[in-house]
C-alpha cells in the first residue's frame, strides 16, 4: 500500500509544523497530498468561558487555526505538495474518521494525548478510540521538542514489533512499500517470561530457535523487497522490551499491529499498542487488523 495522501490532525500545541516537515520524506513513497485538520471540540469552546457554548469563541478559534494553516499551506505549495484543509467543530475521533474516509487518506497522523492517569482510565483517549474505530493506519507522532532524540526521518530505521497477529503481518506488507525510505528494519518479537516458566533449558532454546526461524522469514520478505532487515528476540514485558529494543537498535520509529480488543476491555486490561502509542518517546505507526 502506497502512502499518497496523509491526514495530519493537529491541536497545534501537541503537533507542530516541524513534525509535518519531517514526514515529507514520504514523497519518496508517493506522497503528494497533505490534508491539514483541526478539530475544535465543543467542550473546549464552552470551558473557555464557563458560561455555555459561545459562537464568538468558535469563530475566534477557527480564524486562529486558519491563519496557521495558511502559513503551512504556502510552505507546502512551494515544495510541490497538494494541500487540503479541514477546520471543524465536533468530537475528535468521529470527525477524523469521517475526514479520512472522505479524503481516502492512506495514513492518519495524530499527536500524543496529554491526559492524567485517571482521565485515561475512565475516559480513554483520542488515540485509543481512534485505534479501535479506524480502518486507516495511524501514526502517533511526538512533538520533536519532547525528546532529546531527533526523528527527522521517522521511516529511516523503523522497528517492527511482531506478534504474528494478522495486523502485525499486514504491517510487513505496509513497510515493504517503503523501500525508498527505509535504510534498515529491525524485526522484534518479545517472548514473555510467563511462556518460559517451568520449562527446561532445552525447551527455552527450542522456543528461541523457532522464534528466530519465523523472524528470519519476515526478514527474507523484506530483503526480497530490497530492504535490509535484522531479526531480534527479546524476553520480558512486551511494551518495556519493545522500547528497549528501539533504543538499542537506534530506531527512528516503532511499528506494530493495533489491537482488535474491545474498547472497554482494553481500557481496563491494557494493550501493548495503546501503551506504546501513549507512552513511548518514539513515533508509533499502528496498522489496523485486515478488514473481515
Amino acid at each position: 500500500m502506497k502512502i499518497e495522501k496523509i491526514l495530519f490532525v493537529t491541536k497545534f500545541e501537541q503537533l507542530g509544523f516541524d513534525a509535518l516537515l519531517s514526514l515529507l520524506s514520504l514523497r519518496k513513497a508517493s506522497l503528494g497530498h497533505v490534508v491539514l485538520m483541526n478539530v475544535i471540540e465543543r467542550e473546549r469552546v464552552a470551558m473557555r468561558r464557563g458560561t455555555g457554548y459561545r459562537k464568538s469563541e468558535e469563530r475566534r478559534l477557527r480564524e486562529v487555526a486558519n491563519i496557521r494553516f495558511i502559513d503551512w499551506a504556502e510552505n507546502l505549495f512551494e515544495q510541490g505538495m497538494e494541500v487540503g484543509v479541514y477546520i471543524v467543530v465536533g468530537s475528535m475521533v468521529p470527525e477524523v474518521i469521517t475526514a479520512a474516509g472522505k479524503e481516502q487518506a492512506d495514513l492518519i497522523v495524530i499527536g500524543r494525548p496529554h491526559q492524567g492517569i485517571l482521565e485515561q482510565l475512565y475516559a480513554g483517549s483520542d488515540v485509543t478510540e481512534l485505534l479501535q474505530r479506524s480502518s486507516t493506519p495511524v501514526l502517533v507522532y511526538k512533538q520533536l521538542s519532547e525528546s532529546a532524540i531527533a526523528f527527522e526521518k521517522p521511516f529511516e530505521r523503523p522497528l517492527l514489533a511482531i506478534d504474528w497477529s494478522p495486523a502485525s503481518l499486514l504491517a510487513v506488507d505496509y513497510l515493504k512499500e517503503m523501500k525508498d525510505l527505509c535504510q534498515q528494519i529491525h524485526v522484534v518479537h518479545v517472548v514473555s517470561e510467563k511462556e518460559l516458566k517451568g520449562t527446561n533449558a532445552m525447551d527455552i532454546q527450542k522456543t528461541r530457535k523457532e522464534t528466530r526461524r519465523k523472524l528470519d522469514e519476515i526478514c527474507t520478505a523484506f530483503e526480497s523487497a530490497e530492504i535490509q532487515a535484522e531479526p531480534h528476540v527479546y524476553v520480558g514485558e512486551t511494551a518495556v522490551e519493545i522500547e528497549k529494543a528501539a533504543r538499542e537498535c537506534q530506531a527512528t520509529m516503532i511499528a506494530l499491529g493495533s489491537s482488535a480488543k474491545a474498547a472497554w476491555l482494553e481500557r481496563w486490561m491494557g494493550s501493548t499498542p495503546r501503551e506504546i502509542a501513549e507512552k513511548s518517546v518514539y513515533p508509533t505507526l499502528l496498522i489496523p487488523p485486515p478488514k473481515a
